[in-house]
């Protein structure tokens, strides 16, 4: 019986806890190191991993292990980057410190997801040392928080030509989620003529038609839920303003010539991208521009599906319960896998739904461990053919 080494886990977690890989040039921050310290722990291992840049700077590292008689293929896909870790002063705990606390494992992206890469590749790695069929492909990929630069150029490669289905290794706290929310990524720009501000009868105000069209963002948010009422698994549709910018430079005395807001839609499955998309245009005053950033669809898997089954098999075996359904509230690397690549895809791995982003982000070793089990066991079911 295959086993993981939950100790060397655990320090290889730690170490890369404590790799601040925060895509943030100004600061000479990328993810290379830690794209390295996975490259170079896959060679430990006798792999042979492949690392080809996403874009300038941001590594991708794949590595393929051929099994020793037919089967399925199956990919373990996670991310190497994670966001800031904001105002160190609002931390407990240094935030890149990987501190061992009563259990727990301190650290911006020890949950989202260092922990699910670290479990991913010693699950992978304890079944290579046995004999099984079908082939593994284990992907630490660049630039998931951002626009998911590593995935893209992942399927690009055609590296997912011949994957039967994947887990996406993000923390969803023991949920099995088989759905996820689209994302569609507006920016609206309105122009104006710049202007005196005692004198605005001689320019025009970009900012009132910007508001305008913000106003009638929460109107469609409205009609939306009441459209399509609550899903089961993934809850409302949001159409979100997350940034507003007037005036360069800002000066309280002065109209500005232009003013522009971004806005992050969520969907759930029932919602029209297209349809939805011309609704807004059609909401934009004279002046306005809508201009489609990013268009992620929304996933699902049927509770049928083999890996699906498989999961819900390791879990139980584990747990000795079922997993719980879930959807995942946004959007991971397996909505590209999904959407240009067709493949079936799972999310399911250690550390809180919720806590990803947050001060004083957490793993519990607990939850670590047994993730990387679970992933372990639910390869060994849908590897083989047989299981279906």
């Amino acid at each position: 019986m295959p086993e993981i080494d939950q100790a060397a886990l655990i320090r290889f977690t730690q170490e890369l806890v404590r790799i601040p890989s925060v895509h943030d040039p100004e600061r000479g921050l990328t993810e290379t190191p830690a794209a390295e310290l996975v490259a170079e722990t896959m060679r430990s291992f006798g792999w042979q991993p492949v690392v080809e840049e996403a874009a300038p700077g941001r590594p991708n590292v794949v590595a393929v292990l051929g099994g020793q008689r037919p089967g399925r293929t199956l990919l373990f896909e996670g991310h190497t980057d994670v966001v800031t870790e904001g105002d160190p002063q609002r931390w407990t705990r240094d935030p890149f410190g990987a501190q061992i606390i009563d259990g727990k494992l301190y650290g911006r992206g020890s949950a989202d997801m260092k922990a699910g890469v670290g479990a991913m590749l010693f699950a992978a790695k304890a079944l290579s040392e046995h004999d099984f069929p079908g082939r593994i492909t284990v992907a630490a990929l660049a630039d998931e928080e951002g626009m998911m630069l590593g995935v893209k150029d992942f399927v690009r490669r055609g590296h997912a030509a011949q994957v039967d289905a994947a887990i996406v290794c993000e923390p969803e706290g023991q949920e099995l989620c088989i759905a996820q929310k689209g994302a569609i990524r507006i920016r609206v720009d309105a122009r104006g003529r710049m202007a005196h501000g005692a004198m605005p009868q001689h320019g025009r105000n970009p900012i009132p038609a910007l508001l305008t069209f913000l106003s009638g963002c929460a109107d469609l948010q409205a009609e939306l839920q009441k459209e399509h009422g609550e899903h089961q698994l993934l809850g409302w549709n949001y159409i979100t303003p997350t940034v507003f910018r007037a005036g360069d430079p800002e000066q309280i005395n002065v109209i500005p010539g232009a003013a522009w807001a971004a806005v992050d839609v969520r969907t759930t499955p029932e919602v029209d991208h297209d349809q939805l998309i011309a609704r807004l245009r059609a909401m934009c005053p004279t002046d306005v521009t809508l201009t489609v950033i990013d268009d992620r669809p929304t996933t699902e898997t049927p509770p049928d599906h083999p890996l699906v089954r498989a999961l819900i098999g390791a879990h139980e075996r584990l747990h000795g319960r079922p997993p719980v359904f879930g959807g995942v509230p946004g959007a991971t690397d397996g909505t590209i896998l999904w959407r240009d690549a067709q493949v079936p895809i799972v999310t399911y791995g250690p550390g809180g739904k919720w806590i990803a982003h947050q001060v004083d982000e957490y793993v519990e070793l607990e939850d670590l461990t047994t993730s990387a089990e679970v992933y372990l066991q639910t390869a060994r079911l849908f590897l083989d053919s047989s299981f279906s």
